[in-house]
């Protein structure tokens, strides 16, 4: 099968969606894939459309991410966020970051650097030393009550064949201050390599975590095209009663999106089709997805 030119696909997280929320989900969703299929359509990198794709989620305050995050047990915003290059295979991941306006900027400036994963503090100090803008008041907690069960992501595969995968969290409502769920952890809640794919999950961080889910789908993605790869993920979820969503690109430019949580927020583009597509169930996106 030929390989797509480029592909590009985001997520807003896998949860159940009030229908007066369902408008700027699917908008905010769109917004954010085009700004990385715009850095695609010119030629530029995947990396790069990753980043910018979650930037705009982590902007938009409808998303439990960035702006949009919520508050732990202490009442404070405690955010995690993580980036890799299905190229090189470096990532980037930061967890409990509260002063980081746009944390996968920091999980991106941690890239060409020998730790994948800093926390806290320490991650903080390198996010301030690599001049990153610091969270102002602009940080909002959504709406009491929302479990935050969420996460934002993005995968994309560019025109060199590169692919990259990109998460970002505001946790979970009500958490034990310092929890670190799924998302800045490789192979759970996200992974990239060229020679395979990449994918982004959303849900229950400690049941995606434990079950290694994001490899699961990797591992799948090595024998089958990513819309068959990504159905491993029912198995272990229902095992442990637990929600996930996930999206996923194959090293064809093939689209494979798979959830058991009632809705989850997409929207996604390509060389194949010039229109963003954004939907809020796996459901809406069969016809434009056969088409891919």
């Amino acid at each position: 099968m030929d390989r797509l030119q480029w592909v590009i696909v985001v997520h807003g997280g896998a949860k159940t969606i009030a229908p007066d929320k369902a408008v700027a989900h699917r908008s905010g969703c769109a917004r954010a894939v085009e700004a990385g299929a715009e850095i695609l359509r010119r030629g530029g990198s995947a990396l790069d459309a990753a980043r910018r794709a979650v930037c705009v989620l982590e902007d938009d305050p409808t998303f439990n991410a960035g702006r949009g995050s919520v508050r732990n047990a202490a009442g404070e915003i405690e955010m995690d966020a993580a980036i890799m290059d299905g190229e090189t295979l470096a990532i980037g991941a930061v967890a409990a970051v509260r002063h980081v306006a746009n944390p996968i900027e920091a999980a991106a400036a941690l890239l060409d650097t020998p730790p994948i994963l800093l926390v806290g503090k320490g991650a903080e100090r390198f996010a301030r030393d690599a001049g990153l803008c610091p969270a102002g008041p602009e940080i909002v907690s959504v709406a009491a009550g929302d479990p935050g069960h969420d996460t934002v992501g993005c995968v994309a595969l560019d025109r060199a064949g590169h692919v990259a995968a990109a998460t970002s969290t505001g946790g979970l409502e009500g958490t034990l201050p310092g929890r670190v769920g799924d998302s800045p952890l490789p192979g759970c809640g996200f992974y990239a390599d060229d020679a395979i794919g990449g994918v982004s999950l959303s849900g229950d961080g400690e049941a995606i975590g434990r079950t290694l889910l994001g490899a699961r789908v990797m591992r799948a993605m090595e024998r089958e095209p990513a819309d068959e790869a990504v159905t491993v993920i029912f198995a272990p979820m229902e095992r442990l009663a637990a929600e996930a969503g996930v999206i996923a690109i194959d090293a064809t430019g093939q689209i494979g999106i798979a959830h058991n949580s009632d809705h989850f927020a997409l929207a996604c583009a390509s060389s194949a089709f010039p229109e963003v597509v954004s939907a809020i169930h796996q459901n809406e996106l069969r016809e434009e997805k056969s088409n891919v």
